[in-house]
């Protein structure tokens, strides 16, 4: 993270162990939660366009970073308790703007659904609210079991990159140590459950968009397979106050590949919110 000016390191104690968190910039909360495979430092090119609009809480996700490991299986529904949590630490009887990189769109959302006392606004990037594709889930699973054994190997890696980047991407170290970094500061069998937990045995969250009354940004990449702009906006549609946006050039981690564009958009979403 570039933005260094009034940065606090702090944590907060969570049914998940505790979580760490980055805390700068000024103005109301908001709570940005990374993707899978990543951690808070996911969120670095962003940090200089959004800080002066909020003050934001950037945290590493159960598991990742200097968050605890992750020690059994857990859900997205139990993160979004995690979240809440989080949130009364931060501002007891008060609501917060929850900015979330795919897994921490999924958990926004899910919070937003059942606590929508809790979420100010929602920005979801990158999260497609279905289950992951049969085929691809079984491939998963046996990754995951290499990943549980010997680590995040080179070739799982380059199948992560694959994953999150787009094809020119993939090959941009800047980019790559994002991932690679990340991988590599946590214990290959914490990283293995998350994956079970959060992307394996993610439910459909179809039902839960009608019950989201936050005003509500979702975000995709033109090149993420299983989140195209179509189902995207179908997705919006379910969703009382929701607007979509397409960014192009990204894939899965759209705060790494196309920084400026994302906060652009985020902060123009924020300045319609407080105009009103």
């Amino acid at each position: 993270m570039t933005h260094t000016e009034n940065t606090i390191q702090t944590s907060f104690r969570t049914s998940l162990g505790d979580i760490s968190a980055t805390i700068l910039g000024t103005g109301p909360i908001a709570l940005l939660w990374h993707g899978m495979f990543v951690d808070g430092d996911s969120w670095g090119g962003t940090i200089d366009q959004l800080a002066p609009h909020r003050t934001l809480v950037v945290i590493d996700g159960p598991g990742y970073g200097d968050s605890a490991p992750l020690t059994r299986l857990s859900s997205i529904e139990e993160c979004a308790e995690v979240g809440a949590q989080i949130i009364d630490h931060l501002a007891p009887g008060g609501s917060v703007d929850w900015v979330g990189g795919a897994w921490g769109g999924h958990v926004g959302m899910t919070l937003a659904a059942l606590s929508p006392d809790l979420i100010r606004s929602l920005v979801a990037v990158s999260s497609p609210v279905e289950p992951i594709d049969p085929v691809f889930r079984i491939k998963l699973i046996i990754a995951n079991q290499i990943l549980a054994r010997f680590g995040p190997i080179a070739h799982l890696r380059h199948v992560i990159h694959d994953a999150q980047l787009i094809p020119a991407h993939a090959k941009l170290r800047p980019m790559t140590d994002v991932i690679d970094r990340a991988l590599t500061r946590v214990h290959r069998e914490s990283i293995a459950k998350t994956v079970t937990s959060f992307i394996i045995n993610r439910a459909d969250a179809t039902h839960r968009l009608p019950r989201i009354a936050a005003p509500t940004l979702l975000i995709t990449g033109d090149d993420r397979g299983e989140w195209t702009p179509a189902e995207m906006r179908a997705a919006a549609a379910e969703i009382p106050d929701a607007r979509s946006l397409v960014v192009a050039g990204a894939r899965t981690l759209v705060a790494v590949e196309q920084p400026d564009a994302l906060a652009e958009a985020i902060v123009t979403f924020w300045s319609e919110l407080d105009a009103q």
